[in-house]
């Protein structure tokens, strides 16, 4: 046991955000390679809806990767958005 007191976690925020970003670019570099985009923005609508599907309807909806698919979505309204305005 330690000598400090209670076990804590010192910035355990800083590891979690950490392990979101590896998420994040496993997924991101996954879906933009099987689609052969260079950037989120470039998947069509349609491309988005197959990857959704695969979110909803074959991944574990407790899979780590849920973060990463909700981070690419996310991100693909934005671009879709800005290329509207």
């Amino acid at each position: 046991m330690s000598e400090q007191g209670v076990y804590d976690w010192h910035r355990v925020h800083k590891a979690e955000e950490n392990i979101g970003h590896i998420i994040d670019e496993w997924v991101y570099d996954h879906v933009m390679e099987w689609f052969g985009v260079d950037e989120i923005g470039e998947l069509t609508e349609d491309q988005i809806n197959e990857v959704e599907n695969f979110r909803h309807n074959v991944l574990n909806e407790y899979s780590p990767l849920q973060w990463g698919f909700s981070s690419l979505y996310g991100s693909w309204e934005s671009e879709v958005w800005e290329q509207e305005q």
